[in-house]
This record gives C-alpha cells, sequence and structure tokens, in this order.
C-alpha cells in the first residue's frame, strides 16, 4: 500500500473502516449504484428524445459518462490500496466504459433506422458484473462468520 503521504488528502480513502474495508470500497459501490440509476435515467432520456425529436437530438448523458470515469479513476486509485481488488476491478470498469462507448453507439443506429431502440444489454451485464465484484469486497464482513463456518 502507498503512504497517505504521497497521495495527499486521498490517503484517507484507503484507512480501514470496519472488518478490512476501506472507504474507497464503499466510495466505489455508491459510484457503481449511481451508474446504475444514471443508466436507468439514460436510457428513458434515449428513448424519448428518439422518438419525439428523432435520432439527431439524441446525445450522450453527461452525468453517465461522469459516472464511468469517476469509476475508472476509483479502480485506478483502488490498485495503491488493494492490488489485486483494484486490478480486478478496474478491468471490470475499463470493460464497462468500453461496452457503454459501444452500447451508445448501436442506440445511435437503432434511432437513425426508426426501430424500436432497445435496452442497453451488454452495459447492463457490464454494470452488473461491476456492482457484484465490488459489492462483495465492500459487504463480505457481513457475511464473513457464515462463510469461515462453511470453508
Amino acid at each position: 500500500m502507498i503512504t497517505p503521504a504521497v497521495l495527499g488528502p486521498l490517503g484517507v480513502l484507503g484507512t480501514e473502516v470496519v472488518g478490512g474495508v476501506t472507504i474507497i470500497e464503499f466510495v466505489l459501490l455508491g459510484l457503481v449504484v449511481a451508474n446504475l440509476l444514471a443508466r436507468a435515467i439514460a436510457h428513458r432520456t434515449y428513448v424519448a428524445t428518439a422518438r419525439e425529436d428523432g435520432a439527431d437530438a439524441v446525445t450522450r448523458s453527461l452525468f453517465l459518462e461522469v459516472t464511468n470515469v469517476l469509476i475508472v479513476l476509483g479502480g485506478f486509485f483502488y490498485i495503491t490500496v488493494h492490488l489485486h481488488g483494484g486490478v480486478i476491478f478496474t478491468v471490470l470498469a475499463l470493460g464497462l466504459l468500453v461496452t457503454d462507448f459501444f452500447e451508445f453507439e448501436a442506440r445511435l443506429v437503432e434511432a437513425r433506422t426508426e426501430i424500436p431502440l432497445e435496452r442497453p444489454k451488454g452495459a447492463l451485464v457490464a454494470s452488473s458484473l461491476v456492482f457484484l465484484y465490488i459489492a462483495y469486497q465492500s459487504l463480505f464482513f457481513i457475511i464473513r462468520p457464515l462463510w469461515e463456518l462453511v470453508v
């Protein structure tokens, strides 16, 4: 782990809160939940905009893009706190970023050809994987006593 002096005020995110869980893990969990909510709102906006104003009016959701970038940047910081978990999370987050980029382009193609816009299935799967992994990392202390009985 990198010492907090190197990271300045962000170093507090690497401190342990409870049962080996660090603050950054809870921050990432909150970002991923916000990303899922932003994804739902953005899709509804895409569908409404394509129906009312046409394909040329459909633009990327700023809130969704900001949460995607914050998740990736948070993953890079998480690498400095927990190398193994951080690398896995960051790879999943980068996959989410790339998937989301291509899902939006697919929605634009659907809007231009005037077919109904589908849900972004690939991005939903990628978001679910990111959510499941960070929930496992941050909330494992809840099921640890039961897990230790089994294993």
